[in-house]
């Protein structure tokens, strides 16, 4: 396969480079390709140094999948030119994800979309992928009438620059130094912040807009009552997310975990004995979403509500790794 990295040099263009390694994607060309400013630089791939170009209309030939990572306005302007050369588009930005057209895929919950890509197909928002990872499950067998969710989002979310942030401000915060916020606009280290994303008209900020419509989306229930508060705290990678579950047929919190312990992607971390449950420090750097604290929710009627504490890396299952899954989906490549 002849295969596209749009978006390079970033640092989840860089985690797509890792996962199409680790997991042996059949790459028989890499083209990694950035903006102007990254012109000159190289990318490692298989232990070769690999020039980058800046990307362009006529930077496509050839190609016959392009991941996608470079943000929105640059996936509206060169899918065109994507479509045209005959190329599939797996697009990690928000542009297309709510497109009618477009599927919005996360492959352990709707693979089957991806029949009905025209050549685009959405990576979804990244809280909205571990959370669906996580709920598919129990909404097959007991379906969720509505999800309150509570999410706990890493600095990886808004980029390398933001990761950077935080560690600069640990030092300098435990150093007695004053701290001032660039990349994010608030205090990173040791405090939390409503998502640094534009807040509407309703008071809901975007990226929980993102994560209400796309888990509709994905789900395929357009009817579901969902409601969702971001916030960003002091953590480099991995997201974390407090979910609760109003069912429309009883599930007890034994069916769940089982159900859940059989599902792809999902590993269950729920060990109250040791009060061990999913932490950032167990999902950074790994594919899975760890599911824990499965509880039944007490304020609804019996076998009605439950409640569940999730975290999964936002650079790997949120953003790289989805997008190769997807790849993989298309082009008949064995799941791993």
């Amino acid at each position: 396969m002849h295969i596209a990295v749009l978006g390079a040099t970033g640092v989840v263009g860089q985690e797509i480079l890792s996962v199409l390694e680790q997991r042996d994607f059949p790459v028989t060309t890499l083209l990694p390709l950035a903006s102007a400013r990254s012109a000159g630089k190289t990318v490692t791939f298989r232990g070769k140094e690999i020039e980058v170009t800046p990307a362009g209309p006529d930077s496509f030939t050839g190609v016959d999948v392009v991941l996608a990572s470079a943000g929105a306005s640059v996936s509206r302007e060169l899918a065109p030119a994507i479509k045209k050369s005959g190329a599939i588009l797996v697009d990690n930005s928000s542009a297309f994800r709510m497109h009618a057209d477009v599927p919005l895929v996360v492959p352990e919950v709707n693979p089957d979309s991806l029949k009905r890509h025209t050549g685009v197909i959405a990576n979804p928002n990244c809280v909205a992928i571990i959370l669906t990872v996580a709920v598919a499950p129990i909404h097959r067998a007991a379906g969720i009438r509505r999800i309150v969710v509570s999410t706990y989002q890493s600095a990886s979310g808004a980029g390398l620059a933001a990761m950077q942030e935080l560690q600069a401000q640990a030092k300098d915060v435990l150093d007695g130094r004053a701290v001032t916020p660039k990349a994010l606009p608030h205090q990173i280290a040791f405090n939390v912040f409503s998502h640094n994303a534009a807040i509407g008209p309703d008071g809901y900020n975007g990226e929980e807009s993102k994560v209400m419509a796309e888990t509709r989306k994905i789900l395929s229930d357009q009817e579901l009552a969902i409601t969702a508060t971001c916030v960003r705290v002091p953590v480099l990678r991995a997201h974390s997310e407090s979910i609760n579950l109003s069912l429309e047929r009883p599930l007890t919190p034994e069916r769940a975990r089982a159900l859940l312990a059989e599902a792809p992607g999902v590993e269950i971390v729920d060990e109250r004995d040791s009060n061990r449950f999913p932490m950032p420090t167990i999902a950074s750097g790994r594919d899975s979403v760890y599911v824990g604290r499965i509880r039944r929710d007490l304020s609804q009627p019996e076998g009605y509500g439950l409640d569940l504490f999730v975290c999964g890396d936002q650079l790997r299952k949120g953003a790289a790794l989805n997008a190769v899954q997807i790849a993989e989906a298309l082009v008949g490549v064995a799941a791993r």
